[in-house]
């Protein structure tokens, strides 16, 4: 099977070109890169030809609101064109656990704008719903940090290691369209103080974490429960504290 994987040069793209292809599938990787770019439409009806599959992972390069709609927007528009005279069955896009519950955050709402785009294009789809990724968690913390303090909402938090996210996804991505959602998440859930606390101290990290309930996460404040899954999502199997010793060992 030919899977086109749109932002396949990156975090979850590469790791998804490697494990599509370990299982017998043409991945093909697309970035600029590689010749292809979403927001021009250049190399779309080139790479496109012959697949069965997308998978959507790429992700704006500005995350400042008007910039994260129109690169989603315009992309998303662009992909779905060309799929259609292409063929292509199944669509597939990697999304954020969430969107729906924090729509004044600039991000989700551009998520949400490309889920809109995808459900109504006439093209079977699927949506993977993914929480944090463990890459990504010193980044937030560094986001958060005020002088030696790391100010972290006391909401609850259950990221996932990258790895995972490409499994689930390509799992999704071989299987028949869902015409829905899937959620995916971590194996422990957590207040993400807590984790944070016991993250930095794990990483050796000197500074400290205040619990600050008006603590913003990527520029909106977060709900108790807007950044974990409903029941019934796929949960990982790996432990962020594995995951840390893990990637310390490489």
């Amino acid at each position: 099977m030919k899977v086109v994987v749109i932002g396949g040069t990156g975090l979850i793209g590469s790791k998804l070109v490697a494990k599509l292809g370990e299982h017998g599938h043409e991945a093909v990787a697309a970035a600029p890169s590689t010749g292809v770019n979403t927001l021009t439409g250049e190399g779309l009806a080139e790479v496109l030809a012959g697949a069965q599959v997308v998978i959507d992972v790429s992700n704006s390069p500005s995350f400042e609101p008007a910039a994260v709609l129109k690169f989603f927007e315009t992309s998303t528009r662009n992909l779905l064109a060309a799929e259609a005279p292409a063929g292509v069955g199944h669509h597939v896009a990697l999304s954020v656990v969430g969107t729906e519950r924090m729509p004044e955050n600039g991000y989700f709402r551009a998520k949400i704008a490309q889920e809109q785009l995808i459900e109504s294009s006439g093209i079977p789809f699927s949506l993977v719903h993914a929480t944090q990724f463990f890459e990504f968690v010193r980044g937030i913390a560094d986001e958060s940090t005020d002088g030696n303090t790391v100010r972290i909402a006391p909401v609850l938090f259950q990221p996932i290691a990258g790895e995972e996210v490409a499994q689930a996804v390509g799992r999704v991505a071989v299987g028949q369209p869902l015409n829905g959602r899937v959620e995916v998440a971590g194996p422990e859930q957590s207040r993400m103080d807590e984790f944070f606390r016991d993250a930095l101290a794990a990483w050796g990290d000197p500074r400290t974490v205040v619990t600050d309930p008006q603590a913003r996460y990527y520029g909106s404040v977060p709900g108790e429960r807007t950044l974990v899954p409903s029941e019934g999502a796929t949960l990982g199997k790996i432990r962020y504290r594995d995951w840390l010793g893990q990637t310390a060992a490489k």
